[in-house]
């Protein structure tokens, strides 16, 4: 069995092979570890709170080394995807977390509902608000919007202990907009109403805003009627852009 630099049995799941993930994986670290810019390293770890170690790289020039690492590469299947983002979680420097998210974010219409546990399990390694936002509404979100019975996940993740969880399910309708399940939207909302954590509080926030771009009265009228229930931050922010 691997260890971890710790010393403790690694137990993360082992990534499928793949000839593609081979093949990106070591162009991937060749090319971010070649522009790792220590001093900005530093400075992101402690802005991310210590999270990981960083790189150093700013998400523009990431991006275009990215570009760099995939080009002429094909057309991912659904074990490359899986394949690709578990290797990258296994590195310790958060830009192969980012790489991975991305990588996920264009190739999510070949992922298949059978992706959910591995979108899961990124969620809640190494878990913080700048991977698992991109992963819940862009991935997640993706996912369940393909195959709505999904939604029954979800419903099980809004109850979940883990915070991390809990949010996903909270903001993976956020670029829904006129396909938002509102139903399930609010009962989310009041689920984790009372939840201590800035994080939760801040997500309800922020879904109830992004819905009201596309109903504001129908998230005035939810939070009229649930203010008692709802933290004044998460208040606050549903509010920000369309007024009591």
């Amino acid at each position: 069995m691997e260890v971890t630099a710790s010393g403790a049995p690694d137990r993360r799941p082992v990534p499928p092979p793949s000839a593609l993930a081979d093949t990106v994986l070591e162009r991937l670290t060749a090319t971010y570890a070649a522009a790792a810019d220590p001093r900005r390293a530093a400075s992101a770890r402690a802005y991310m709170k210590d999270i990981a170690p960083f790189l150093g790289l700013t998400t523009p020039d990431r991006r275009a080394l990215s570009r760099v690492v995939l080009a002429g590469t094909p057309r991912p299947e659904e074990a490359d995807c899986v394949a690709v983002a578990l290797r990258c979680w296994r590195l310790p420097e958060r830009e192969y977390q980012y790489f991975a998210v991305d990588y996920l974010r264009r190739h999510v219409r070949r992922l298949s509902s059978g992706f959910l546990p591995v979108a899961r399990r990124l969620v809640s390694t190494v878990p913080w608000w700048d991977t698992v936002d991109a992963l819940a509404a862009h991935v997640v979100g993706g996912l369940v919007a393909a195959d709505p019975a999904l939604r029954a996940d979800m419903d099980a993740w809004i109850e979940d202990d883990d915070l991390w969880i809990a949010r996903t399910a909270l903001l993976h309708q956020l670029r829904s907009k006129g396909d938002t399940d509102t139903e399930r939207l609010f009962a989310y909302c009041v689920r984790q109403a009372g939840h201590p954590d800035f994080f939760i509080r801040k997500a309800i926030g922020w879904c109830l805003r992004e819905y009201a771009k596309t109903d504001p009265d129908a998230v005035r009228a939810f939070v009229a009627r649930e203010r008692g229930r709802l933290s004044p931050l998460s208040v606050r922010e549903a509010l920000k852009n369309v007024g009591p």
